[in-house]
């Protein structure tokens, strides 16, 4: 990134290099604006104060060489102080390595942890692994809800960086997931076809929902083992919305098992108290794709409390293998 054209006292105008092609721009503004809250990024952006090539753009906007941002003065409250992930979160995010090389870093994700800072969160996983690394380019690959546990994708380079994204784009990647839904399915292997839309709420909580004019979105549902009470599927995301699984789930009437969000409320309650289930039964179990003339396949077995949701429900009669 270099200046390319006299500015006013505090606003800069950088071009962005080859280098830096294909990273987000929110996660860029990061990066040069040392300090500065997610909270106040998307504040900017959204009045329009930062700009690309001298109009308005997304915060989720993937730049691309030669593009030119222009960044505006920011003023902090005050300098805060970098941040440092606690010993246990530093061990979790250890410990959570599945796979490693110079290229890239799969971690399978603990969850109930954001993938980065915002939304009234100062930090995530790549928060945490940048402040264990400071030296290191790391950059998301993609992204997990919270909720959701399982592989994670961190690109170490930013030439991994864009040809996962290419990968991404062309289709190239396979994302698998465990879910655990609702009732008896008896539909069979199904592709789930509706369009989604997301909204913000004022408080800034997303929500996803099946309308005409939404964005296409389809996901794949395999039978694993079924029950009356809940059955085991195996979900393979087509596109990747926000939301995507669970919005489709819920839609054809088998919400996934602990969710609040889309979910069924008493369902949840039900798992909870027979079955020990207190989070989202929603798990990216592998991830592949091709990666520099090689094929790179990453596995994340489901943990010991979502055995032991399978266990119990067995042990109640509800699945049957």
């Amino acid at each position: 990134m270099m200046p390319v054209s006299a500015a006013p006292v505090g606003v800069r105008h950088l071009e962005v290099t080859a280098d830096h092609a294909g990273q987000r721009l929110d996660n860029y503004l990061s990066r040069e604006l040392k300090g500065a809250p997610k909270s106040l990024i998307y504040r900017i952006v959204r009045k329009g104060e930062v700009r690309l090539n001298g109009g308005r753009v997304r915060p989720d906007y993937r730049l691309r060489g030669g593009d030119v941002v222009r960044i505006p003065p920011v003023r902090l409250a005050e300098e805060a102080p970098p941040f440092q992930p606690s010993p246990t979160l530093a061990e979790r995010l250890r410990a959570a390595v599945l796979y490693e090389d110079r290229e890239v870093l799969v971690l399978d994700k603990p969850a109930g942890l954001a993938v980065h800072g915002g939304s009234g969160l100062s930090h995530g996983v790549i928060e945490a692994l940048r402040a264990a690394r400071p030296r290191a380019f790391l950059e998301l690959a993609h992204r997990l809800d919270r909720e959701t546990s399982g592989c994670l994708m961190v690109a170490k380079t930013p030439a991994a960086l864009r040809r996962i994204h290419e990968a991404f784009r062309t289709g190239r990647v396979e994302k698998r997931y465990l879910a655990l839904l609702r009732g008896y399915w008896n539909h069979g292997p199904r592709e789930v076809n509706l369009p989604l839309r997301r909204r913000v709420l004022r408080g800034g909580e997303r929500m996803v929902e099946v309308l005409d004019d939404g964005k296409p979105s389809r996901t794949r549902f395999r039978p694993v083992s079924l029950g009356k009470l809940a059955s085991l599927l195996e979900a393979d995301t087509v596109t990747g919305r926000t939301h995507q699984i669970r919005v489709h789930a819920a839609h054809v009437e088998h919400p996934v098992a602990g969710d609040e969000k889309y979910g069924d409320a008493a369902f949840n309650r039900m798992m909870a108290e027979r079955c020990g289930l207190r989070r989202l039964f929603l798990h990216a179990h592998s991830l592949s794709l091709p990666l520099g003339g090689r094929d790179l396949a990453v596995d994340a077995p489901l943990d010991a409390e979502l055995k032991d949701v399978l266990d119990r429900l067995r042990l109640v009669g509800g699945m049957e293998s």
